[in-house]
C-alpha cells in the first residue's frame, strides 16, 4: 500500500507540499498544495498545462497530472512546514512518454527484466557567485590552482555546514565536501543509491543548494561553464549493476576489477557517447566544457575523446576503484532524469549486443589525443550532439522516435533564440545570452 500522504503530514507537522516535476530541459516545475488538499492530489495529481513547460505539446492539449511519488518525500529542513514530492507526469489515464522521470522508469522496468538494477551516485559541481554572474563572490579566492583550499573552504563554512548537515538529516550519508579545481567552486559528495533515489535526490540538490545560497545572501550556479578561463562545473556519475545484494560489475579476477558484463555496459555508453551527450551535455554553454582549451589552472577536468582507463582521471570514463565506474562527461545542466536514463538505455544496448570497449588506455589523454587519431570524439557543439541524436536509432529505440524528435524540436528552439543575438564562440566570453538563460539551470 502507498504511504498515505495525509496522514503523513499529520504526524510530521506538514502544511504544504510542493508536488513538482522535472520538464526535458531539466527545469523544476512545483505547484504548492495545502496538507488539506494532499488526499486528493496523492489520487489524482497535480493539474499543469504543458505547453507553458518545456515539453512538446500546445495549448489545445488537455490538461497533464503530476502524480506524486510519497516514497520521494523530503521534509525541507530549512523550513518543516514544506514538504518536497517527485512525481510522474500522466495525460488521459497514461504515462506522458516524455515525462524525464517516466523515461528513468522505462529504463529501470528494462534492465529489472534482466534481474539488474543500477545503483549510482553523482558529484555535483557548483559555483557560489555574485547575484549578478560576472565574478565568483569570493574575491580573495584568487589562487591559480585553487582546488582543496582550506580557507576558501572554510570562509563558506556556515552554508557548507548548513548542506550538509541538512544531507545528513535527511539520511543521504554524505562524507566529504571540498574547495574544486575553478575558483568560487565547491563539491559536496554523498552515498550511492538505487538510481530512482539519486535522481530524486540530484533534483533535490540543486534546488537545496540554490535555495541556501539565498539564504546566506549569495547565488549558487551549476551552469557548465559561467566563466571562460576556469574549469566548469563536471556532474560525473559512479555507476554499477546488482542483483539484490551482489555487485555484478565486480570481478576482482581482472586487472581493473570489474566483470565481463560491467565492460560490455561500458561499452554500450562508449558506444552512444556521441548521442548521448545531447542529453549529457544539453546546453549551449556545456560544449565551452567539452573540447575545451585548457583553463587558468592547467586542465580543465573534461573529456574530448572517447576512451576509458583506470584510475585516470583525463579519459571519458575511468575505473577509479573494482566494482563499478565514473563517468566524466556530463554537466551540471544535465537533466538528473536523463543522465540516468541515458547511462541505462546505452548500457543496455552494451549488454545486448555484447559490445567490447577494447583495451583500456594509460595515457594522459590531454596531452597524447593525437597519438590515438582512430578514438571517436565529442560533439563540438550542441547542434552536432543534435544531430547525432537524430540519427541514433539505439536511443530512438530506447526511448521513443516521437520522445527523441520532441527533444531536437525544443532544443532547436533555443538555438534559434540563441542566434538573433550571439554567435558561439569557445574563443570569447562567455554570452549574456547564455549567462541569462542557463546560470539557473
Amino acid at each position: 500500500m502507498a504511504k498515505n500522504l495525509s496522514k503523513i503530514a499529520k504526524v510530521k507537522k506538514i502544511k504544504y507540499f510542493l508536488i513538482s516535476f522535472v520538464d526535458l530541459f531539466g527545469i523544476l516545475r512545483s505547484k504548492l498544495v495545502p496538507t488539506e488538499a494532499i488526499r486528493e492530489m496523492q489520487k489524482n495529481g497535480a493539474g499543469f498545462a504543458g505547453f507553458a513547460t518545456w515539453l512538446d505539446m500546445s495549448p489545445a492539449d488537455t490538461d497533464m497530472f503530476a502524480i506524486p511519488d510519497p516514497d520521494s518525500l523530503i521534509q525541507l529542513p530549512w523550513n518543516k512546514e514544506v514538504g518536497w514530492l517527485a512525481s510522474d507526469l500522466w495525460m488521459g489515464g497514461k504515462p506522458v512518454k516524455a515525462s524525464p522521470r517516466v523515461m528513468l522508469k522505462e529504463q529501470i522496468a528494462k534492465l529489472n527484466k534482466k534481474e539488474l538494477q543500477m545503483k549510482s551516485g553523482v558529484e555535483c559541481e557548483y559555483f557560489l557567485i555574485s547575484q549578478d554572474g560576472s565574478s565568483v563572490a569570493d574575491l580573495r579566492d584568487t589562487q591559480s590552482k585553487p582546488c582543496y583550499d582550506q580557507s576558501a573552504l572554510m570562509r563558506r563554512y556556515d552554508l557548507i555546514k548548513e548542506i550538509c548537515n541538512a544531507m545528513i538529516q535527511m539520511g543521504w550519508h554524505p562524507y566529504q565536501n571540498d574547495h574544486e579545481d575553478a575558483n568560487g567552486q565547491f563539491e559536496m559528495n554523498w552515498d550511492y543509491d538505487d538510481c530512482l533515489i539519486t535522481a530524486d535526490r540530484h533534483v533535490f540538490f540543486k534546488y537545496m543548494v540554490k535555495s541556501l545560497a539565498e539564504k546566506h545572501g549569495l547565488r549558487a550556479t551549476f551552469m557548465p561553464k559561467p566563466f571562460s578561463n576556469l574549469t566548469g562545473n563536471g556532474c560525473h556519475a559512479h555507476v554499477s549493476l546488482w542483483n539484490n545484494d551482489k555487485n555484478k560489475f565486480l570481478d576482482t579476477g581482472d586487472k581493473l576489477g570489474i566483470s565481463k558484463l560491467a565492460y560490455n555496459f561500458l561499452g554500450g555508453v562508449m558506444n552512444l557517447a556521441q548521442p548521448l551527450s545531447a542529453f549529457f551535455n544539453p546546453t549551449i554553454n556545456s560544449y565551452r566544457r567539452i573540447n575545451a582549451p585548457p583553463t587558468k589552472s592547467g586542465a580543465t577536468w573534461s573529456p574530448s575523446s572517447i576512451s576509458y582507463t583506470g584510475n585516470n582521471r583525463t579519459h571519458m570514463i575511468r575505473v577509479p576503484d573494482a566494482g563499478r565506474f565514473e563517468l566524466r562527461l556530463m554537466d551540471g545542466s544535465s537533466n538528473p532524469y536523463l543522465l540516468q536514463a541515458g547511462i541505462i538505455a546505452a548500457g543496455l544496448h552494451g549488454l545486448n549486443n555484447k559490445i567490447n570497449p577494447g583495451e583500456a588506455l594509460t595515457c594522459n589523454m590531454y596531452t597524447d589525443y593525437k597519438n590515438y587519431p582512430n578514438l571517436k570524439k565529442l560533439p563540438n557543439e550542441i547542434e552536432d550532439a543534435l544531430n547525432f541524436l537524430q540519427n541514433s536509432k539505439e536511443l530512438k529505440e530506447a526511448f521513443g522516435d516521437d520522445v527523441i524528435t520532441s527533444y531536437i524540436k525544443l532544443k532547436n528552439i533555443e538555438i534559434k533564440d540563441f542566434n538573433k543575438e550571439e554567435k558561439f564562440d569557445k574563443k570569447s566570453s562567455v554570452t549574456h545570452w547564455e549567462k541569462n538563460s542557463t546560470l539557473d539551470c
